[in-house]
């Protein structure tokens, strides 16, 4: 709990200033060895901040995903991992936009092509069929899990302002926030004991409850602030609650992994948090959905 109150404030702080210098350099000139590079015009793209805060979390999110493979039992390359996933977040960060949807399909189809046929070539280079297939399989769930799902982050940020992202990870980890103290307080009935101990029913309710009120809170804040187009504060109100409950599964998500593997925490770099995989898990989750879901209800936005 200590470690958590001490950390939590810390990591909003780099986040909102991560998120800030992003938005800022939207204005500023691109520096002339940059033209020429893909997305680069009088600026530089936007997310480019965002893209390198990614690429380093997703290096080490790849290093636990690597660690809980191998505790399986599964021959997982750290390297292989970390390249799959950077590749998958390149691919969401720099297709051209002015790419039509089959040369976008092929981009991603073709990158993936790459990772699966390297991962069995480098896994069956001692000649030896064993356990080839499943460390290839692993691979590719870097490629999709820490590549293209937790892109979808990106993805927004090419289609909308950087606070837009910020709005969709602080509603998501404000439910995180609101069932673990609610559980703490009041929690009794267990709500996935064999999976996770600690999650109960009142903490799912408190944490969807809180869920909802940063939503409403955020999107209204959006609106105030002139961004254009934003959802009405019932639509953040119901994205909150969404997004809150997709990121759960996020979570129970990683659960899986570390419990088949025998692991209580992906890792101990971040005290009171665990690993980077159990900060990272809802968000990746809720990044596709959240994507779609901008799409599909603001104005204008299809």
């Amino acid at each position: 709990m200590r470690d958590r109150l001490l950390l939590g404030p810390v990591l909003i702080l780099l986040l909102v200033g991560g998120v800030w210098l992003d938005q800022y350099l939207d204005h500023v000139p691109a520096p002339g060895w940059a033209a020429g590079l893909p997305g680069v015009g009088e600026t530089l793209p936007p997310g480019i901040v965002l893209f390198l805060v990614m690429l380093a979390v997703g290096i080490m999110a790849g290093r636990e995903l690597a660690r809980i493979l191998k505790d399986k039992g599964i021959a997982a390359s750290r390297r292989l991992l970390c390249a799959a996933g950077t590749i998958g977040l390149t691919v969401m960060a720099f297709t051209p936009d002015g790419a039509t949807g089959v040369e976008a399909e092929a981009v991603v189809g073709g990158a993936a092509t790459i990772v699966l046929v390297g991962s069995l070539l480098y896994y069956s280079r001692k000649r030896k069929p064993e356990g080839v297939v499943a460390a290839a399989g692993g691979t590719m769930l870097s490629f999709v899990y820490l590549g293209l799902m937790f892109g979808f982050l990106l993805a927004i940020r090419r289609e909308h302002s950087a606070w837009m992202v910020l709005w969709v990870l602080l509603v998501t980890k404000s439910f995180d926030i609101g069932a673990y103290f609610t559980g703490r307080a009041i929690g009794r009935h267990k709500l996935i004991l064999w999976l996770s101990p600690g999650k109960t029913w009142e903490g799912l309710f408190g944490g969807a409850v809180f869920a909802a009120l940063v939503g409403a809170a955020g999107a209204h804040w959006l609106a105030r602030s002139g961004l254009d187009p934003v959802p009405s504060w019932r639509w953040g109100a119901i994205a909150g609650l969404a997004f809150g409950l997709v990121g759960q599964a996020g979570d129970l998500l990683v659960s899986l992994f570390k419990r088949d593997a025998g692991l209580k925490d992906s890792s101990n770099v971040l005290p009171g948090f665990g690993g980077i995989l159990d900060v990272v898990d809802s968000p990746i989750l809720v990044a596709p959905i959240a994507f779609w879901w901008l799409q599909l209800t603001l104005p204008g936005a299809l």
